[in-house]
């Protein structure tokens, strides 16, 4: 084939490199507009992974790589005047120009044409992708190729909000990759340094748009923002000076990361790679590694007997989802980093935790492959937090809500079960909470118990009324005598989301008869076809906040340990809190003020006749998945503080399922950044679910302190004894089990260890 390959950065480079190790017949140019030893970064860091991957595709370049390496396997936290340190990380880093020069010595060995100082003009690319069969946009983040074929990629740029400045410094970084936050008079700025030479070393320095303004770094001139940060940074950086080699931009070269995503990667005969189709934010390290992975999947495909469009549309599917996989930890580290101050005043030992996993491809476990000892020294910080001197897990560790006591921090979240029989529960309901309650969970949560028989979602769902105390007073003796769990009653009414069949006839659909009236904030069917519902007057709402208090004290007599008032997922009290089902014109809609008068009403009516010593929670959607017409994060926020001041004990971040027309971003944890963002925003406890079925994703979330308690659902069913074999899973001998079932538990124990020892 004859290839132009448009970008001569290590992307570029190494395709070519790859493409002429598969067929040197190849005619390959590399086209690069600045001089073949400009290079406007400083290090960049390969994983030992990477560079495994490196070494199968060409061992030579390889070792002309890894020949230039810093090496380093610690990750070394510094905030003002406190420091940590953690190992096992395995990284390495090389000087950006000695990669390229290194790349460029290999690429012309193998018979490819470098041409720099090359102007690619539109006119230049057009020109190009006539004369070749194949031309490759390895053009960068500003990609010019991209841009002028947009309608063909699609590209999706988002400009992250803060700003950044990439420096060198002759200060040794070489005994660990650091992170340097410091506190200043117009708040935190903080610093990325890494070795990648014996004389050099990388030093990204980084703030939020609020501080970047207040140094003025917006107006400054570069050698007197550098000036700055040498002034800030002086104690880490021992008298050494900072440099920058931008000096070809006019004015400061701080800037703002721009996260690219393209719709397409290839059009005809142009294929983009590298930054210009993907970008992975700085902080976690991967743009060169993505970009050159990248070029060894399209020359693979390239290479493979395919016709060229064939072999486009093969690297596009399977190579897009993989660098997905990247930038999604890329954004979750970026997005940390955009929201670090509210982390700034957690404990060192969990702020360092939550820095190590804020992309989540470092779980729990993993730290404990990389450094067993930091880990267990962070597992006892844990437990000594939690008013335990046990060395177990995080997902172990007690927890206290006004007088109850949780065992540990395992939730069976509540779902909906459709087996209840005109509004009773029936022995279903007993078998079903009564085995989660043995399975070792600290908390077992009822499907939401509607306060009316209007109040339900379908036929099969359960009331809380003095009907049903003795029913509910059974589970609640059981689960007290038997076990050492608590358990709570979750109390809501359906409003507009009433009145449909049960799931497996037909989610959300309307019964096919013995529909019954509903009600809502506003008079809006669930779905075309759905009953309609009244928009609620006083004399409703009235009705309505006594069904709810009565339904409290039965939740009392029955002797729940705990309460929560559902107001989220569309049902009638977040019809009012969201203002895609309130269009309410008096008190109640409007303002988000006025869209939580009603909720709060039902809030402050079932605290006051529920037991003093016994908590309740507030469930919300902290997300309508509906754009700016719904509930967003940030909204969320303010909703979780207003029940917190009326007296909430914890609040219980969910999501969605306002509005059918919802887009929700599904994934492993999905919630998990909504209940981090409103406990330590308003600092309060909060519970989350959703898509989270591993022992490490409990821990995770827990030791971050991104919540407090951790719900989970589907393991649940497919599981009720999830806790009891998760301890087993990670040799923690010390779960109990029921007395009848201690022989289960020596066995599953010895045959953990029995298969532990194998595997060693």
């Amino acid at each position: 084939m004859k290839i132009a390959i448009l970008g001569g950065g290590p992307s570029g480079l190494y395709f070519a490199i790859s493409m002429k190790l598969r067929d040197p017949n190849h005619d390959l140019t590399v086209y690069e507009r600045n001089r073949f030893d400009d290079t406007f970064g400083w290090g960049v860091v390969l994983s030992d992974e990477t560079m495994s991957n490196f070494e199968d595709n060409d061992p030579i370049s390889e070792k002309m790589i890894r020949d230039n390496f810093a090496y380093w396997d610690d990750v070394k936290t510094v905030r003002g005047n406190e420091a940590m340190t953690s190992g096992g990380h395995g990284f390495c880093g090389i000087g950006r120009k000695k990669l390229l020069l290194v790349l460029q010595e290999r690429a012309r060995a193998l018979g490819v044409t470098l041409q720099y100082e090359t102007d690619l003009t539109d006119e230049k690319i057009a020109d190009l992708k006539e004369a070749h069969d194949l031309v490759v946009a390895a053009d960068g983040l500003n990609s010019k190729t991209r841009t002028i074929y947009a309608d063909k990629f699609q590209p999706d740029i988002d400009m992250r909000r803060n700003h950044f400045v990439w420096l060198g410094t002759h200060q040794k970084f070489d005994d660990a990759f650091t992170f340097i936050f410091e506190k200043t008079e117009h708040g935190w700025i903080w610093a990325h340094a890494y070795q990648f030479d014996d004389d050099t070393a990388t030093f990204i320095v980084e703030c939020g748009p609020e501080v970047f303004k207040a140094f003025g770094f917006d107006r400054l001139n570069q050698q007197d923002s550098i000036a700055l940060c040498e002034k800030i940074f002086a104690k880490h950086l021992g008298g050494h000076a900072l440099m920058t080699n931008a000096n070809h931009i006019r004015g400061s070269a701080w800037i703002q990361f721009p996260r690219v995503t393209c719709e397409n990667w290839y059009f005809e005969n142009v294929v983009l790679l590298g930054d210009a189709s993907a970008t992975a934010h700085f902080s976690i390290g991967s743009g060169s590694k993505l970009g050159m992975e990248s070029a060894i999947a399209l020359a693979d495909e390239l290479n493979s007997g395919a016709p060229l469009q064939d072999a486009l549309q093969t690297y596009q599917d399977e190579r897009k989802l993989q660098v997905l996989r990247v930038t999604s930890a890329a954004r979750n580290s970026t997005e940390w980093f955009e929201e670090v101050e509210r982390y700034l005043t957690l404990d060192m030992m969990q702020f360092n935790y939550s820095l190590l996993t804020r992309s989540q491809r470092i779980s729990h476990e993993n730290l404990r492959l990389r450094d067993p000892e930091w880990l267990a020294s962070a597992e006892a910080w844990f437990q000594k937090k939690a008013g335990s001197n046990s060395s177990r897990s995080p997902m172990f560790a007690p927890f206290k809500l006004r007088e109850m006591e949780l065992t540990n921090r395992v939730v069976v979240s509540p779902m909906a079960q459709y087996k209840a029989s005109e509004g009773m529960p029936t022995d279903w309901h007993f078998v079903h909470y009564a085995e989660r309650a043995k399975g070792g969970a600290g908390l077992v949560f009822t499907e939401m118990l509607c306060v009316s028989m209007e109040g339900r979602i379908t036929p099969g769902c359960p009331c809380i009324g003095p009907d049903q105390v003795p029913a509910w007073s059974r589970l609640t003796d059981f689960v007290h005598a038997e076990t050492p769990a608590k358990i709570c009653a979750q109390i809501g009414h359906a409003g507009r989301k009433g009145s449909t069949r049960l799931a497996w006839d037909g989610i959300d659909q309307p019964l096919t008869e013995g529909n019954w009236d509903l009600l809502s904030a506003s008079a809006l069917p669930l779905m075309e076809g759905n009953v309609v519902p009244k928009a609620m007057d006083r004399a409703d709402m009235d009705k309505v906040k006594d069904q709810f208090v009565a339904a409290v004290k039965a939740a009392a007599q029955a002797d729940f340990d705990m309460i929560e008032m559902h107001a989220a997922h569309g049902y009638l009290l977040a019809s009012f809190i969201s203002p895609v089902t309130n269009k309410r014109s008096d008190e109640y809609g409007g303002s988000l003020e006025n869209r939580m008068r009603f909720p709060l009403e039902i809030f402050h009516a079932m605290r006051a006749h529920w037991p003093e010593a016994k908590p309740m929670s507030v469930r919300i959607s902290a997300h309508d998945w509906m754009g700016d017409a719904g509930v967003h994060p940030e909204e969320a926020v303010a909703i979780a503080q207003m029940f917190k001041e009326a007296g909430a004990d914890a609040i219980n971040v969910s999501s969605g399922q306002t509005d059918k027309k919802e887009q929700p971003v599904y994934g492993r944890m999905f919630q998990v950044p909504f209940s981090d963002r409103v406990r330590n925003d308003i600092h309060a406890p909060t519970l989350v679910a959703g898509n989270i079925y591993e022992p490490d994703h409990v821990n995770s979330i827990l030791m971050a302190g991104r919540a407090d308690l951790v719900l989970l659902a589907r393991p649940h069913l497919a599981d009720p004894y999830w806790t009891l074999h998760a301890a087993v899973d990670l040799c923690d001998t010390e779960q109990p089990w029921p007395a009848p079932y201690e022989g289960g538990r020596r066995q599953a124990n010895l045959l953990a260890e029995r298969a532990k020892a194998m595997a060693s």
